[in-house]
């Protein structure tokens, strides 16, 4: 979610001497773009937007106080639609999964922890501090946390804290740590090779399995059995990108795909019923997860190539710190545009969108290219 789409050159390193099947010349199709996928950025602006349509309009709860009455009724039949965006989290994951596994190739422990800090905290300092103000602002309609809360929210920690979140989607956030951390402590730390990445996705499947039949809280904190086949699933994808023909790469995607729509539908369906907000079937679960891992199984492959565009780059630049503000601080403009101005669901809906992504141009014009080249550097500086 949080990591631009660039391709470095695989390096062997000292820790793991590598054959050649450790490291295959990375096709010349990653080298396309100046070695940018830039159709992972535009998936990854998708993502975004499939969660913002769920969190304006195919869900109850606080989103109902920003346009008056629920969305059921300013949506009647988009609602239904919406409701599948949550699935956008998912696809993230499998993005993360591929890119944090070519980011953290041939990276040294010190280089890849500078690049996930000051990569996922400038933006999101920014976005904790501006929601606390506009949430303490006596025009709205909501309530801010504590200040002491909101202090601890900027450490990224207070989910295992249990300390009120001021934005609603850290909760993702605290999932991608962990995969970070198991990530670095398997495979970057004692260097990436084709066998080890195997090994750690092998590992990682069988233990969430058996988190999952222990029904021990401690295993499943940091296993994540109902997240991790999609971590996996975008590893294997990025074996796949470094060697089609890679039959291991491939059975990882397979059996990854197989858990990880179990897990979507066994979170995310119900029954229908009349008091429900929407119905998400099963088979429409199945078909979106389907479609996340196949579209990065397509840029693996090369297949979208084509899209090579340099706003895709932009798109890129601006999803996270999209994606970090755009529930809470969405639902205030929400109740300004619709019921302070009586904008039409649909106008408010799209000018939402469109303030939330210029907000997300300002923070990662001013913000993140500010500080996160000064955190890395920083972070990087051997002493």
């Amino acid at each position: 979610m949080t990591e631009t789409a660039v391709s470095p050159a695989p390096q062997p390193t000292a820790a793991a001497p590598a054959g050649p099947r450790d490291t295959p010349a990375v096709p010349s199709r990653s080298r396309a773009s100046g070695g940018r996928l830039r159709a992972l950025d535009g998936l990854r602006l998708v993502a975004a937007l499939m969660v913002a349509a769920y969190h304006y309009g195919g869900r109850g709860g606080d989103v109902t106080t920003a346009w008056g009455s629920s969305p059921k009724d300013q949506f009647p039949t988009l609602h239904e639609y919406f409701a599948y965006g949550c699935l956008g989290v998912q696809i993230f994951f499998v993005i993360s999964g591929f890119v944090i596994c070519m980011s953290g190739w041939g990276r040294p422990l010190r280089s890849f922890f500078a690049s996930r800090a000051s990569r996922l905290l400038p933006a999101y300092w920014a976005a904790v501090l501006l929601v606390t103000a506009a949430f303490a602002l006596p025009v709205v309609v909501y309530d801010a946390v504590s200040p002491s809360d909101a202090l601890v929210n900027l450490t990224m920690l207070q989910q295992p804290l249990g300390v009120d979140r001021v934005l609603g989607v850290c909760w993702t956030l605290w999932v991608e740590i962990r995969f970070y951390a198991l990530f670095a402590l398997f495979v970057v730390m004692p260097g990436a090779s084709r066998q080890r990445v195997i090994l750690f996705c092998a590992l990682w499947i069988l233990a969430a399995a058996i988190a999952e039949g222990a029904n021990e809280p401690l295993l499943d904190l940091v296993l994540m059995p109902e997240y991790a086949p999609f971590f996996v699933g975008g590893v294997g994808l990025y074996l796949v990108h470094r060697d089609r023909k890679d039959a291991y790469a491939w059975g990882i995607v397979g059996v990854s795909w197989l858990i990880g729509q179990h897990y979507a539908v066994q979170d995310l369906w119900h029954a229908p019923s009349a008091d429900a907000f929407s119905h998400r079937t099963s088979f429409g679960i199945i078909l979106i997860v389907t479609l996340g891992f196949a579209a990065v199984a397509a840029i693996a492959l090369g297949l979208l190539d084509w899209a090579n565009w340099r706003r895709l780059t932009v798109a890129g630049a601006l999803t996270y710190p999209f994606y970090l503000v755009h529930e809470h601080l969405g639902w205030v403009v929400i109740h300004a545009l619709h019921r302070g101005l009586g904008v039409g669901s649909a106008g408010t809906f799209a000018l939402t969108i469109a303030a939330m992504l210029l907000l997300a141009w300002l923070l990662n014009r001013y913000v993140e290219e500010t500080l996160t080249p000064k955190i890395r550097a920083a972070l990087s500086r051997v002493r």
